[in-house]
C-alpha cells in the first residue's frame, strides 16, 4: 500500500479563506499566507486551496496571489477555480502550483483534460467531483460550487475523467461537507472501485476514526479536510500518528509516540 497524504483544504474567497456546512461557505477562518505558514510547520503532505469565488463570479485565476502563496508552501500545492482553458493551467503551474483541480469546466469541455494531462502530464491534473445524495439513495455530480446538478452519475463521471488522462480525483460530499459527521464511504468505496487512479476523500472529517474508516472502509488514496483542522484541536500529524498505529503507511511520522487524545479508537 502507497503512503497516504492527508490534506489540509482552504477555501478562498476574495480577501480571506471561509468554512461553512453543505458549500455555504460563510464563516471567516482567516487569511491565506498565515494558514500556509502554520501548515508548513505541521508536517502537512500537501494543500489543496481553491478560490470558491472564481467561477460564480467568472473571474480569472489570480495568478499574483498565487506566485505569493507558493512561495511561501514548502509543501505541494493544488491550486483550483475558475480554470477554464489550458493557458491558465499553463499560467497556474508557472505561478507555483504543483497541480490544479478543475471541476465545471470538465463538464462542458472533457477534451481539456485530455489535452492538459497530455501537455503537462497526468500528475498535474486533478478533476474535482462535487456530489449529492439524492432521495433515492443515488447520486449525482453538480458544477459551479455545488449550486447547479449536471446529471452526471459520479462513478461513471470519474471512471470517464479517468479515461481522460486525469490524475487524480478529488470526491467531495456536498451533504457531509463541514457537518464532521464523517465521509460518505459509500460513495467513497465506489468511486475507488471503479478508477484505477487515486481518489483523495473530502468532505464529512470530524475525528481521526473518520478518516482511519475512509482508508479502510472506503480505500480512498489520501484524505481531504478543512473543519476538523479549523474548529476543533485536532491536527494533521495527530491525525498521521493515529493512522500509523492503526497500520496505514504514513510519511516522516514516528510511531513512537502516545496514540492521540480525544478520538474515538
Amino acid at each position: 500500500m502507497l503512503k497516504i497524504r492527508v490534506i489540509p483544504t482552504l477555501l478562498w474567497k476574495n480577501v480571506g479563506l471561509v468554512k461553512g456546512v453543505q458549500f455555504n461557505s460563510w464563516r471567516r477562518v482567516g487569511t491565506v499566507l498565515p494558514a500556509i505558514k502554520v501548515y508548513n510547520t505541521r508536517d502537512v503532505d500537501e494543500l489543496i486551496l481553491v478560490d470558491i469565488a472564481a467561477t460564480p463570479e467568472k473571474h480569472i485565476p489570480d495568478y499574483e496571489s498565487i506566485r505569493e502563496f507558493a512561495a511561501e508552501c514548502f509543501m505541494p500545492l493544488t491550486v483550483g477555480g475558475g480554470i477554464v482553458e489550458l493557458q491558465q493551467i499553463r499560467d497556474l503551474l508557472y505561478a507555483g502550483a504543483d497541480k490544479v483541480a478543475i471541476n465545471t469546466a470538465a463538464y462542458a469541455h472533457p477534451e481539456l483534460i485530455v489535452t492538459a494531462s497530455q501537455r503537462f502530464g497526468a500528475q498535474c491534473i486533478v478533476v474535482s467531483i462535487d456530489v449529492k445524495r439524492k432521495p433515492d439513495g443515488s447520486y449525482e455530480c453538480y458544477s459551479h460550487c455545488g449550486t447547479q446538478p449536471t446529471g452526471r452519475d459520479p462513478i461513471a463521471w470519474a471512471r470517464e475523467m479517468g479515461s481522460c488522462g486525469a490524475g487524480e480525483i478529488l470526491l467531495t460530499s456536498i451533504d457531509r461537507d463541514g457537518t464532521m459527521e464523517g465521509y460518505d464511504l459509500d460513495l467513497i468505496r465506489r468511486v475507488t472501485d471503479a478508477v484505477d487512479i487515486p481518489v483523495i476523500a473530502s468532505g464529512g472529517a470530524g475525528n481521526y476514526q473518520h478518516m482511519l474508516e475512509a482508508l479502510t472502509i472506503g480505500k480512498a488514496s489520501a484524505l481531504a479536510a478543512a473543519s476538523i483542522f479549523h474548529f476543533t484541536e485536532q491536527t494533521p500529524l495527530e491525525a498521521k500518528r493515529f493512522l500509523a498505529l492503526n497500520d496505514i503507511p504514513v510519511r516522516n511520522v514516528s510511531t513512537q509516540t502516545a496514540a492521540p487524545t480525544g478520538v474515538i479508537q
